[in-house]
């Protein structure tokens, strides 16, 4: 291999390490925005933790869910008011289970 050809695939390697940790850098830096809030998901929309027995993302069955979660804005949570004058949770609720 010649020696243009090791340098241009470190250079590449180089960059596509850079761009995959600024992504990182970004999705942390947001993930640190958000927090789960339980019980506001509509069935099949909540982002992960249905329960047991049910994989993640998606797998909500009932609305609003009480074992299912959504990442939404940090410190708004229990401000969320879904049908029934119920309000979202940071921890998992007994409630509208499957």
């Amino acid at each position: 291999m010649s020696a243009s050809k090791i340098s241009t695939a470190g250079v590449a390697g180089a960059l596509a390490l850079a761009i995959s940790g600024a992504a990182l850098t970004t999705q942390t830096a947001h993930a640190a925005d958000m927090e789960k809030c339980y019980g506001v998901s509509e069935a099949g929309k909540n982002d992960c933790a249905a329960g047991p027995g049910t994989t993640c993302a998606g797998s909500s069955v009932i609305d609003w869910q009480g074992n299912a979660w959504k990442l939404v804005p940090a410190g708004t949570c229990e401000s969320i008011e879904v049908e029934g004058g119920r309000t979202g949770s940071l921890k998992a609720l007994d409630r509208d289970l499957p």
